[in-house]
């Protein structure tokens, strides 16, 4: 079973939430999107990439925070938010790649990195409803 399912004894196994491989993958996505975001227009800076800028970075926080509760059910809460912020994410991404704020390249390296902690926050919360 991969390190990142085994919730058990969470706290037990795990000393911080630093060691989750869906929280790390969600700081590079929060770090690639803001690099990326630097070129939108600049007008756009409390539209747009404001939103996409927070959308992410409400991914590894609400993974974090979830983590803190010390309790299972706050942590599925928590990761579930942390979906719902991806799902965000995943949408003004595409707006942002129809309105030509994005280039193919990196629209496709931001939507896949977010698929991949998609599949690992479903697996995270498929475990802990078990």
């Amino acid at each position: 079973m991969p390190e990142y399912l085994r919730v058990r004894n969470l706290n037990k196994r795990m000393k911080t939430y630093k060691e989750l491989i869906v929280w790390q993958k969600g700081i590079d996505l929060v770090s690639m999107i803001y690099k990326i975001t630097n070129g939108f227009p600049k007008e756009e800076m409390f539209g747009l990439t404001s939103q996409i800028r927070r959308a992410s970075v409400a991914i590894p926080s609400n993974i974090a925070e979830g983590f803190g509760r010390n309790s299972k059910g706050d942590f599925k809460r928590f990761l579930q938010i942390s979906n719902g912020s991806l799902f965000e994410l995943q949408t003004q991404l595409e707006i942002s790649k129809r309105l030509q704020f994005l280039s193919d390249k990196d629209y496709n390296l931001l939507y896949n990195l977010s698929r991949e902690v998609e599949a690992i926050l479903t697996g995270l919360i498929q475990k802990l409803k078990t």
